[in-house]
């Protein structure tokens, strides 16, 4: 194993290059199958490689991108390639690893080495007071929380957190141990990424899920892609782009930076691909400034109503709009006011460049518009997501093939999680069904989200902390603070795969919890198991593991759940917790009584692809608000200011990385290598600041309060991102992200516009 620079000192190998302008090709082959034969083996990699994906096999965990109908052999992208060796390697974390590393040593390692020690496979317990995990037996783990949970003052005093590669039956079943336990403290990954697409979409058009089904790309004249980078973050995404540009469409790319899978890509399953030029991707690259994007939705907008006023009766969809949508003349009246000054200077891009957006929009009778993080982080996400929804509502673009609008979730289930009950504020109809199925009333008040749990827990009123996968400390937003909340605990849970970042931050006590992941086998006392998946289009699918477990004793993560709640819960509970280990179609029995959509749940999950869940505004423009229309909205715009010598930062991933997963020390489509210490800025504002390329400079968060928030020593690479914006790897960039900068009406960490400076290391 190679040594690597203790966190926040300088990689000493890292190496800049030149940035690519396209993606995929013979190198991604080369840089997926490359580490999974290195550490699976030949064996191991053929069964794993033709199972994901496959309609008997397992759902990849490194992105919710649905599935097409008819699937190739090698159904996957580079980085699900790298999640599934990083899932399945045969390296595992020895009994001695806990005697010979201390906590406070690990805390030095990094996320990437601390990955690579391999897959867990005992439980660990630190006692209060020790600075060593040691191996513990099932039995024990499970009585230590148990007895920690029922001495607390209030079921309110624990959280449980929840990530999204958890499965449907898992979900449900950990919600309603939570809810049966007493509380609805259930934070999820949704609420740091996507919270403000689902609030938007709700107010909105009444469903918090994606208007479209994968087909619809294909047949769409025009795919607008804001604020996310395919080609790294889901690239079986481009498949879908390159057929919407094979059938004619055409593809507005809205980012700050540019990226290389929207420049052009290269399709390694066909001829073009390999030898070829490969296909061009967006037709228009609008390089947004960050934090823009709503001012140039409602520009975009104004020009349709113009063109309306123009030429009435020919623009707009009258007759969609009359029937199915309210608001549409309080819209009209606001643009009306729209000031084109503060457009531009909120976007950053000439008023041409929006003539043309505008008029590729009003050219197409189909549109998609599709969006991921760089949106929903902003302060005004939620405005801006009802932005892009007034936009598709006005042409009706909504319920007809071909359009819609596209939220694209990054991590496998996390719309399922939601789905199945994982939120801190499920509807009375949930809880209703709940206690009509279980026979227990569950809690009604609102419980903590992502955010709330860490002031939580700076306050002491959350002392316990259960995480169902992930890495909370390591995803969350100020991490200094989060860390030091999270020590104030009296107990921290995690139930993992690999050590992390958030096993070396623990509470008084803490204990890890090893299960499977989604490539092995799940053997119970009935036979072999099976789980299930939402994507991102709502196609619930089944998942089967396809290799033995890395190593005998590891629990499932149905089994750890419901021997928890037998622990916990005890006689209080009638639930048969015993049986939903013993056999999974128990749970989603229940399920089919509990959750609408999955009425016939069994039986449905093993149809050949699963099945599509009911959406209201793709299937029957129907529209469950709180008028029984879409709603068009007016929304005040907000232009962030970038104060003199200040830059405005976003964080982003490498291409070698999922969430907090850091696969290897390079960012290949950026030019990087070796090395995660740097922050890319345009030429432009280097001169402006006084600063060069290759130097090194302390990176200061500005916020409104005197905590400093700091990352040091990083190396500056000069790079055509949009002017005034700046851009750095997350989760290391966190730490300048303030607890209380927080999105508007869904909380979310605003991790896509902090202010930021640069003062020159001495």
């Amino acid at each position: 194993m190679s040594e690597e620079p203790r966190i926040g000192e300088e990689y000493p190998d890292l190496r800049v290059g030149h940035k690519e302008n396209w993606a995929v090709g013979v190198p991604a082959i080369v840089h997926s199958m490359g580490p999974a034969l290195r550490e699976m083996g030949a064996l191991r990699t053929a069964k794993l490689m033709t199972s994901i994906n496959h309609k008997d096999g397992f759902d990849c965990m490194s992105c919710a991108w649905p599935d097409p109908d008819h699937r190739n052999l090698l159904e996957f992208c580079e980085n699900g390639a790298k999640a599934v060796t990083w899932e399945a390697t045969p390296v595992t974390v020895p009994t001695t690893f806990w005697a010979e590393n201390s906590l406070s040593s690990l805390l030095d390692k990094t996320e990437h080495w601390l990955g690579m020690q391999g897959r867990l496979t005992e439980p660990v317990y630190k006692a209060a007071g020790s600075d060593h995990y040691e191996p513990v037996s099932w039995d024990r783990a499970f009585r230590l929380i148990a007895a920690k949970l029922n001495s607390l003052g209030s079921p309110d005093e624990a959280a449980f957190y929840t990530s999204g590669r958890t499965a449907n039956e898992t979900a449900f079943l950990y919600q309603l141990f939570v809810r049966a336990f007493g509380t609805n403290n259930l934070p999820d990954c949704s609420n740091m990424c996507h919270e403000s697409t689902g609030t938007a979409l709700g107010q909105t058009i009444g469903i918090g899920k994606s208007t479209i089904a994968y087909d619809d790309f294909g047949k769409a004249d025009l795919v607008i892609v804001m604020g996310q980078n395919p080609g790294t973050n889901h690239p079986r995404m481009l498949t879908a782009l390159e057929e919407c540009k094979r059938n004619g469409g055409h593809i507005i790319a809205v980012n700050p930076l540019p990226e290389a899978g929207l420049i052009r890509y290269k399709n390694p399953q066909k001829a073009r691909g390999i030898v070829g030029r490969g296909t061009d991707i967006a037709d228009q690259f609008v390089q947004i400034r960050s934090g823009g994007d709503m001012a140039l939705m409602q520009a975009v907008s104004k020009r349709v109503v113009d063109a309306e006023a123009a030429a009435p009766g020919t623009v707009l969809d009258h007759e969609f709009l009359a029937t199915h949508t309210t608001g549409l003349d309080a819209f009209r009246a606001h643009l009306d006011q729209l000031d084109d000054d503060e457009v531009l200077a909120a976007t950053g891009i000439s008023a041409a460049e929006i003539d043309q957006f505008a008029a590729r929009y009003l050219a197409s009778e189909r549109v998609i518009i599709t969006w991921a993080m760089g949106l929903t982080q902003q302060r005004k996400a939620v405005d801006t997501i009802k932005e892009v929804v007034n936009l598709l509502l006005l042409r009706g673009n909504i319920g007809k093939p071909g359009a819609g609008a596209s939220p694209i979730r990054g991590h496998s289930n996390v719309q399922g999680d939601r789905t199945m009950g994982i939120w801190e504020q499920m509807s009375d109809g949930f809880l209703d069904a709940l206690q009509a199925e279980f026979h227990f009333d569950p809690p009604r008040k609102h419980g903590a989200d992502s955010l709330q749990t860490v002031r939580g827990l700076q306050r002491g009123e959350i002392k316990v902390f259960v995480a169902m996968g992930g890495n909370f400390v390591g995803a969350i937003s100020d991490t200094t603070a989060a860390e030091a909340a999270m020590r104030g605990t009296e107990m921290t849970v995690q139930v993992s795969t690999k050590l992390n970042r958030s096993h070396v931050v623990t509470g008084a006590e803490a204990l890890i919890l090893p299960t499977l992941g989604r490539t092995e086998f799940d053997l119970q006392e009935t036979g072999a198991q099976f789980v299930s998946v939402e994507d991102s289009v709502c196609a619930v699918h089944a998942s089967h593991g396809a290799v033995p477990p890395v190593a005998a004793g590891i629990l499932s993560e149905i089994a750890i759940v419901s021997r928890l709640a037998v622990a916990t819960l005890g006689s209080t509970s009638d639930i048969d917790w015993r049986g939903f280990e013993r056999d999974y179609d128990i749970i989603r029995d229940h399920i089919s009584r509990v959750v609408p959509g999955f009425e016939s749940f069994n039986t449905d999950i093993r149809r050949v692809g699963g099945f599509v869940l009911p959406n209201g505004p793709r299937d029957s423009r129907t529209f469950a608000t709180s008028t029984g229309k879409a709603m068009i909205t007016v929304n005040e715009l907000e232009h962030l200011e970038r104060p003199a010598g200040r830059l405005i930062l976003q964080t982003m991933r490498s291409h070698d990385q999922f969430n907090t997963t850091i696969y290897s020390l390079n960012d290949r489509y950026r030019g990087i290598s070796k090395g995660r210490d740097v922050i890319f800025v345009n030429p432009d504002d280097l001169a402006e600041l006084g600063l060069s390329d290759g130097q090194r400079v302390d990176i200061f968060s500005e916020w409104h309060d005197e905590q400093e928030r700091v990352l040091r020593n990083y190396r500056i690479v000069e790079y055509p991102t949009a002017r005034g914006c700046a851009a750095a790897y997350y989760p290391e960039a966190n730490v300048l992200v303030p607890l209380e900068s927080a999105s508007l009406g869904s909380n979310t960490p605003v991790s896509k516009a902090v202010i930021v400076r640069l003062e020159p290391v001495v």
